[in-house]
């Protein structure tokens, strides 16, 4: 199962309130604002700033 188009239309970055989007893996969504990465664990999105891994690395 994966996470519904409902849910990615209403979950926003917790840093910058700004939009995420999934990655191409799907196994997290990225905030381009911030370069963050929230990883989904069992189908349910990490939405933690001190969770989230930094782009780029």
């Amino acid at each position: 199962m994966s996470i519904s188009k409902e849910l990615l239309e209403i979950l926003a970055c917790p840093q910058c309130k700004g939009a995420v989007h999934l990655n191409s893996a799907g196994d997290g969504l990225i905030c381009d604002q911030c370069k963050l990465l929230y990883e989904i664990r069992d189908d349910i999105p990490i939405m933690l700033i001190d969770e989230a891994k930094p782009l780029g690395e």
